[in-house]
C-alpha cells in the first residue's frame, strides 16, 4: 500500500483519458435514409435564399452518402461583407460583419463541443488568395479571404448534427449575414499537433515516470 495514491491517481488518469478517447471516437457511418432525414429537416428549417440552400443541401447530400466514418477536418474559408446582409425574420444586429461573426462563432463552440468537435485553427488572414478547391457552400471566385477556420469533427454526423441543432439554428444566420463562406472538408490525411506542447508533454511525462521508478527502487529507511 506504499504507493496507493500513485495507483489511485494513475487510475483516475487512465479513466479520464480512455474518457477523452471515446468523446473523439469516429462512430459509424451515416445511411442514406439518415442523409434523408437530416436533408429533410434542414429544408424546413434553414433560413436562406432559396438557390443557396437547394446548391447546399444537394452538396451535403452527395457528401453524407459518401460518408465513410472517419472523421473530418473542415475548412472554413471566409471573407466579410462591406455590411451585413438582410435575412427575413432575423433580430436586427447593431454591429460590423466581423462582431456578428464573432457572436457565431462564440455561441458555436460550446455546441461544437458536446458533439466532440472542436477548432484547431481559428485566424485572421494574411494577404488574399483564390484557392482552387472542392466545396460544400460558397461562391465561385471568392478571391476575399479574410478569415480562416479549421474544425475537426469526429465524423460527418457530427457535422449534420450540428446543423440540426435548434440552438446553432439561432445564431447560424450570423455567419451567412456576415461573411461569404466556403467550406471544404478534409480526412487529415496527415495531422501534426502542436510540436512544442507535444514535446513538452513527452517530455514530463518520461521525467514522473523515471521519477516514480526510481522511488519504487529506492532503499526504506527504518
Amino acid at each position: 500500500m506504499t504507493h496507493r495514491f500513485e495507483l489511485i491517481l494513475a487510475l483516475v488518469f487512465v479513466t479520464l483519458f480512455a474518457g477523452f478517447c471515446f468523446w473523439l471516437q469516429p462512430g459509424r457511418a451515416l445511411t442514406r435514409s439518415e442523409v434523408d432525414q437530416y436533408i429533410a429537416a434542414y429544408d424546413r428549417t434553414w433560413q436562406m435564399p432559396a438557390d443557396e440552400k437547394a446548391r447546399f443541401m444537394a452538396n451535403m447530400r452527395a457528401w453524407g452518402e459518401a460518408d465513410d466514418g472517419n472523421p473530418v477536418y473542415m475548412i472554413n474559408l471566409m471573407g466579410y461583407y462591406d455590411q451585413l446582409k438582410q435575412i427575413p425574420g432575423l433580430p436586427p444586429f447593431e454591429g460590423t460583419p466581423a462582431q456578428a461573426n464573432e457572436l457565431y462563432e462564440d455561441s458555436a463552440i460550446p455546441l461544437l463541443l458536446e458533439l466532440g468537435a472542436y477548432p484547431l485553427v481559428a485566424s485572421e488572414a494574411q494577404g488574399v488568395q483564390s484557392p482552387d478547391r472542392v466545396e460544400l457552400l460558397g461562391e465561385a471566385g471568392n478571391d476575399n479571404l479574410q478569415r480562416i477556420l479549421v474544425v475537426r469533427y469526429p465524423n460527418r454526423r457530427a457535422f449534420f448534427e450540428l446543423l440540426s441543432d435548434p440552438g446553432y439554428l439561432d445564431v447560424m444566420p450570423y455567419k451567412f449575414v456576415s461573411m461569404n463562406t466556403t467550406l471544404v472538408p478534409g480526412n487529415g490525411t496527415l495531422v501534426v499537433p502542436e510540436l512544442r506542447f507535444a514535446l513538452g508533454s513527452l517530455l514530463l511525462s518520461s521525467f514522473l515516470l523515471i521519477g516514480w521508478v526510481r522511488s519504487t527502487r529506492r532503499p526504506r529507511v527504518q
